[in-house]
């Protein structure tokens, strides 16, 4: 659920926008105007919030983008496995499922401990140890 639109000269580094429908974060934005009947350009560098990916690209100052809506929640972890853990969600008690991709936060939970989530358009990920 896309909670609001930005145009590409309203973002600003570290804003999450949706490209392609996956959420990313802008690590880098530079905006220059061009000549007098000109349209400003945005190069954009944005870092992927669920997978490991980059992306360089520029758009007209124009461009609109979707924000995702994010999530953040606290859990306690119930075990860990192959780049997964159960959590239990500290407000509901419901008992989730989720990825970690993060070998080193993997590798920091422990048993009993706690960790926070964030549900990204539905998408759960585990993003640090409390």
């Amino acid at each position: 659920m896309v909670l609001k639109i930005i145009n590409a000269t309203e973002a600003r580094t570290g804003t999450n926008i949706i490209l392609e429908g996956e959420p990313f974060t802008i690590k880098k934005i530079d905006i220059s105007k061009t000549g007098k009947h000109g349209h400003a350009k945005c190069r954009i560098e944005a870092q992927g919030m669920l997978k490991d990916t980059r992306k360089v690209f520029v758009v007209p100052g124009h461009e609109r983008f979707e924000v995702p809506m994010v999530e953040k929640k606290k859990a306690q972890v119930l075990s860990k496995g192959e780049k997964k853990a159960s959590v239990m969600d500290l407000e509901t008690f419901e008992t989730l499922e989720i990825d970690c991709p993060d070998e080193e936060v993997l590798d920091s939970l422990e048993e009993n401990g706690n960790c926070e989530y964030w549900n990204i358009e539905g998408e759960k990920i585990i993003k640090r140890k409390l």
